[in-house]
């Protein structure tokens, strides 16, 4: 008996995929975690020369924004996957293939035996080191001070990712430019309350001038 959501759409089989290969554009836009994908479709309508990818856990919410995306004629530049991040990610390729990598809001857990379910870590960064060009972008929000600060601690102790926020030496954004902001952001605009946002850009030759924002 089929469960609703079976046909989600999902990553070709096989122990690689080309990322490039999953949606059309000039560059590829990585979101992790869409949730109902709000951010996806808005980014897809303001940046069309953007390839933009979401991996979501949740089957449901996976299938139901992938067809929000078709319906508003946004395929094959953006789509959805029902997919785990961690374990998705390492099959994606090739490396220096990603321009952008969209993190909003993440972990909701708070309970210690929780912290194996932590999105923000050591492995997931290795992964995103890996993906993003000379000079691409790691974008991180969340309403969380604490979470903040461990992310930006956390960030720091890889060299691969430089700070690239408002001030010198430091990631921290008072806003971005990326137009397209998370139902939750927009929840917490409206309500007074503070976003922590967060960026860094990726090492490397691309990385040493300031390139062009699209």
């Amino acid at each position: 008996m089929a469960r609703p959501y079976d046909d989600a759409p999902c990553l070709p089989e096989g122990p690689s995929v080309d990322v490039r290969a999953l949606a059309a554009g000039d560059w590829i836009e990585l979101e992790i975690g869409p949730g109902r994908g709000w951010f996806l479709v808005e980014r897809a309508v303001v940046e069309p020369r953007a390839a933009l990818v979401g991996l979501e856990v949740r089957r449901k919410w996976a299938a139901i924004v992938d067809g929000r995306l078709a319906k508003r004629g946004l395929a094959p530049r953006a789509r959805v996957f029902a997919e785990d991040a961690r374990y998705a990610l390492p099959r994606l390729g090739p490396d220096a293939s990603v321009r952008r990598v969209f993190l909003h809001f993440p972990d909701p857990w708070w309970k210690k035996r929780h912290r194996k379910r932590l999105v923000m870590r050591d492995d997931f960064l290795e992964q995103v080191a890996r993906l993003l060009e000379p000079g691409g972008e790691l974008f991180v929000q969340t309403d969380v001070e604490e979470r903040a600060e461990a992310y930006a601690d956390l960030v720091a102790l890889d060299p691969r990712f430089l700070p690239d926020g408002d001030e010198p030496g430091s990631p921290r954004l008072a806003d971005h430019a990326y137009v397209a902001r998370s139902p939750r952001e927009r929840r917490a605009i409206a309500d007074g309350l503070p976003v922590y946002r967060m960026r860094w850009r990726r090492a490397g030759a691309a990385a040493q001038g300031a390139r062009v924002n699209e």
